[in-house]
């Protein structure tokens, strides 16, 4: 069974989704429902050209811990009915907690795609989701060494195989895709504009640094593009934020992205400034090849940061605004290839099912 939830859960499960099909190896699709607005989830698999889900949970739970505990009882049915061998997962949302959970306790062991990432910020739910996942799968596919030695430093029990970010993969197979169907960026009002997103609770949740990234947005030395997530646009409603950033003349507010329009963008700015830990991965594709500011006071992706392609700036209003200033006038070459990988991650991850004792075999 493959379990997706969320936007990038489908982007970084699609690669996985095609090597399974072309090596024969039978899977039941399952998306919880946990972006069950069209523009956030539906539309990626239409865009990406996947197989619909066979079973949709069309989850309605709003708060994490009933997200969770739905997705928990849901899959634990699912199970029940398709009697699965194995439950494949992705990084680390609700969805991937709750579905984690209800495998091992139904007997089905949990194989995690992207395992040992650590931003060691708790007040992220997502770093708790990540490492139970972690401590309680028999197989973890690991981006990068270094997040294999966070595995083996905290003594997981499954096995470990270094497999790269299924994310490149992703960008590399739609690249193409996006350059030959998106039409984005005739809609733009900038001919160079650097990229925007935000949607961390941490970051929206909290009204005086949504403040800060609002007006960082719209004082940049450069104009911004930002497409804009429905949980962030509710809160720049409630805090009294909207009407400036909408009708700001240094600011193009998009509606949410299907996945090739969002390629696209990333793909023809300047530089990309987010709070999105995928959005990070995806700079480093060489597809996109971009220099990313992350709007956070750590990351759980240290190897962009490393190879030259990120930077942890915070959430400070002057701290951001200078900052792209800097990474405009220093536009360095960046690395050719990536840090998660050269795009095989998916067909490894199928070798190591396939080949192996996961599947039964």
């Amino acid at each position: 069974m493959i379990l997706v939830g969320t936007r990038p859960e489908i982007i970084k499960m699609a690669p996985i989704v095609r090597a399974f099909t072309r090596r024969g190896m039978p899977f039941t699709l399952v998306h919880s429902g946990q972006h069950y607005d069209y523009e956030m989830s539906a539309k990626f698999f239409e865009d990406l050209e996947l197989p619909s889900p066979d079973i949709n949970l069309k989850m309605r739970a709003s708060t994490p811990s009933a997200q969770t505990a739905e997705v928990m009882a849901g899959v634990e049915g699912i199970i029940g009915e398709t009697r699965p061998r194995l439950l494949l997962v992705q990084g680390d949302t609700n969805t991937t907690l709750g579905g984690g959970l209800a495998a091992v306790k139904s007997g089905v062991p949990v194989a995690h795609v992207e395992a040992g990432l650590r931003s060691n910020d708790f007040r992220m739910q997502e770093e708790f989701n990540r490492r139970v996942v972690d401590h309680i799968s028999s197989y973890l596919f690991a981006p990068t060494n270094l997040s294999k030695r966070a595995l083996r430093a905290e003594n997981v029990w499954g096995r470990v195989f270094v497999t790269g970010n299924t994310v490149i993969d992703a960008c590399l197979q739609h690249a193409p895709m996006a350059a030959r169907r998106s039409r984005i960026i005739k809609a733009l009002r900038f001919s160079e504009y650097a990229l925007a997103t935000v949607h961390r609770a941490e970051n929206v949740d909290d009204r005086e640094v949504l403040r800060n990234i609002a007006e960082s947005v719209m004082e940049a030395p450069v104009p911004v593009v930002i497409p804009i997530h429905p949980r962030t646009r509710k809160r720049l409603e409630e805090d009294g934020l909207w009407g400036s950033l909408s009708t700001n003349g240094n600011v193009q507010v998009l509606p949410p992205m299907g996945y090739l329009d969002f390629l696209a963008l990333m793909m023809s700015c300047a530089l990309i400034v987010t709070d999105s830990g995928g959005v990070v991965e995806e700079a480093t594709a060489p597809s996109v090849r971009k220099r990313v500011l992350v709007l956070r006071p750590s990351t759980e992706r240290p190897e962009a940061v490393r190879a030259g392609f990120a930077e942890v700036v915070g959430t400070d209003k002057r701290t951001i605004i200078a900052r792209i200033g800097r990474a405009l006038k220093e536009r360095g070459a960046l690395p050719r290839t990536s840090p998660y990988g050269s795009g095989d991650a998916a067909d490894r991850i199928a070798k190591a099912l396939g080949s192996g004792d996961a599947l039964g075999r």
